[in-house]
């Protein structure tokens, strides 16, 4: 029988006040409880973009995007966790079948985390690589079993220059190095992954230009549409989806705070002061502006997805659009900060919590809008796309 979207969407609005209560917890140990990762399961959260061969649901990515922005209007650094190794269920689709069969063969349950950083040290022999180095921001890593890590290689038919490949491990193979104090997304757990020397099968490896290209092993046995968009497509919106909603959270909490506050000096209520009033419509606006991009943009892939149809212009504008998300969250929840008062500087604050968490999501090098706007405006000037990653 099949699922239901909307099923999953209800499951994690339900969802969203036990994570407020697991919040806390979550910050202080680092890590999200391994509680909440059984309830992700449970409710079948990293089945929506999994292969249907492999008892996945093969869903809209507007799916599993709505599913990690709701999760975030609970506790942003599970939601975090939740979009970044749910990722992973698809892009295995894209590795040669073999390696999907070696993660998901006996527990079609497995996760799979992740640090693309081209690190790695490559050194080919016969059958695969010797592999070895030293990765860090590998969110949700201690749920995970499995990693994909990144490395730089000349390829035999490429031009000269090194690009970037994945390469697929067990948990067998490396180790996890807890480095992860950080100010915000504190849940996420993104610590240091390390590997020394070991053996990774060539079918265990994808090059990023296939990807790129819509050309991967993986295409032979997995031809649904949900496996014809680019990879930057999917990937980069796993990292600005969930600021969405944790700035909806934010600015339900302000309101709802401000609105029978007094100033102490004066006694006046805050919520008459214009400026407040004006900063308040302004977030919503972002709000409004953001998720009607996000369903446009997501309804765009989908429909792209199914006619093959992926001018590099267009590519180019849909990662703009998903790359400067977190910076127009940065701006409203900045706004939300400033009006919060003396109190929200105290460990705690629901309004601060954002605040923090959406400062690092914009930390995230797909969060970063300035390489993206460049190259959209160069390419409205005739000059070539300079971005693999769309």
């Amino acid at each position: 029988m099949e699922m239901d979207p909307s099923v999953l969407i209800e499951r994690a609005r339900q969802m969203v006040p036990t994570l407020r209560e697991r919040e806390g917890q979550a910050i202080r140990d680092r890590r999200v409880p391994d509680v909440t990762i059984a309830d992700f399961k449970r409710a079948g959260f990293f089945k929506v973009l999994q292969p249907r061969r492999y008892g996945g649901y093969e869903m809209s990515p507007a799916v599993y995007c709505e599913i990690a922005r709701t999760l975030a209007e609970g506790c942003m650094g599970s939601a975090w966790v939740y979009g970044v190794v749910a990722v992973h269920n698809w892009q295995l689709a894209l590795f040669h079948p073999q390696a999907a069969e070696d993660v998901f063969g006996e527990d079609p349950e497995t996760l799979v985390s992740s640090s693309y950083m081209p690190c790695g040290k490559p050194t080919k022999v016969e059958g695969g690589y010797r592999f070895s180095g030293r990765w860090a921001f590998s969110s949700g890593s201690a749920h995970c079993d499995w990693v994909i890590l990144g490395a730089n290689m000349v390829a035999e038919d490429g031009d000269g220059k090194p690009e970037p490949y994945n390469f697929l491990l067990p948990r067998s193979d490396y180790a996890i190095i807890d480095t992860w104090d950080t100010m915000g997304l504190r849940p996420t757990g993104s610590n240091d992954i390390v590997v020394d020397d070991v053996f990774v099968p060539d079918h265990r490896v994808l090059r990023e230009r296939d990807m790129f290209e819509l050309d991967c092993p993986g295409h032979t046995q997995n031809r649904g549409s949900l496996y014809r968009i680019p990879f930057a497509q999917v990937f980069n919106r796993t990292v600005s989806t969930t600021s969405l909603g944790a700035l909806r959270r934010a600015l339900e909490v302000f309101i709802e705070t401000t609105r029978g506050k007094r100033t102490t000096y004066t006694g006046q209520k805050l919520a008459n002061d214009t400026t407040i009033q004006k900063a308040v419509a302004d977030v919503m606006l972002t709000i409004n502006d953001l998720e009607l991009r996000l369903a446009s943009d997501l309804a765009e892939l989908d429909a792209r997805a199914k006619s093959g149809d992926w001018p590099i212009e267009r590519r180019a504008q849909l990662g703009h659009h998903t790359t400067a998300m977190v910076s127009r969250c940065v701006e409203a929840i900045d706004a939300l900060m400033l009006f919060s008062g003396g109190k929200a500087i105290y460990s705690g604050n629901v309004i601060q919590q954002a605040f923090l968490d959406i400062h690092c999501a914009r930390a995230h090098v797909a969060n970063n809008p300035f390489p993206y706007a460049r190259n959209v405006g160069g390419i409205a000037f005739g000059m070539d796309n300079e971005c693999m990653d769309l």
